[in-house]
């Protein structure tokens, strides 16, 4: 299983691949940053992020796109560019059939942390530590979008969709290789 991780943004977007198929250890198979405070022309920069996001798609086939959901702020006008960014990169993912998890800012620090207040260079010493990288990544919207992936991977294993459970006994039946004996 491979996940996108998208921190969307229209100065920097961050983005990586992370493969998820080992229950335990997921690998980071790429990440970076997308530069766009050089295009003046706001309809460039969204292009340029639809194409970078295919271009991972074609490329690396993932199941998933994890992004950080858009927060609101106090400038309107920064949250309606964030909020483009946003879809054009859902855009790019869903056209290949990609299936898409939003998650808050909160949510991705609490997963990687396990403080949804915690800052972005905690955020980035956590990554590290779990990926065992060599050196931290070059910027925050990498390492945030590093912690999108990172935070479905954790996720998937504890949301299952298809299951119901009517009790806790029921829960323990289903799940025997989740109850530890003391």
């Amino acid at each position: 299983m491979k996940i996108i991780g998208i921190d969307p943004g229209t100065n920097l977007l961050g983005f990586a691949v992370l493969d998820g198929s080992s229950k335990n250890n997921p690998i980071l198979i790429f990440s970076g940053k997308l530069k766009l405070s050089s295009y003046s022309n706001h309809y460039i920069k969204l292009e340029r992020i639809y194409n970078k996001i295919s271009q991972i798609v074609q490329e690396y086939k993932p199941d998933f796109l994890s992004i950080e959901a858009p927060f609101f702020g106090k400038n309107i006008q920064s949250m309606l560019k964030l909020g483009r960014a946003q879809g054009v990169a859902m855009a790019a993912a869903l056209s290949a059939g990609v299936e898409i998890i939003e998650y808050s800012p909160r949510k991705i620090k609490q997963a990687i942390t396990g403080n949804g207040d915690a800052s972005k260079e905690q955020v980035a010493l956590m990554i590290k530590s779990i990926l065992n990288l060599k050196e931290l990544p070059d910027s925050f919207d990498e390492s945030d979008a590093i912690a999108a992936a990172l935070c479905h991977f954790y996720q998937k294993g504890s949301v299952n969709k298809s299951k119901s459970y009517s009790d806790w006994g029921d829960f323990i039946k289903k799940n025997p290789n989740k109850v530890v004996k003391k």
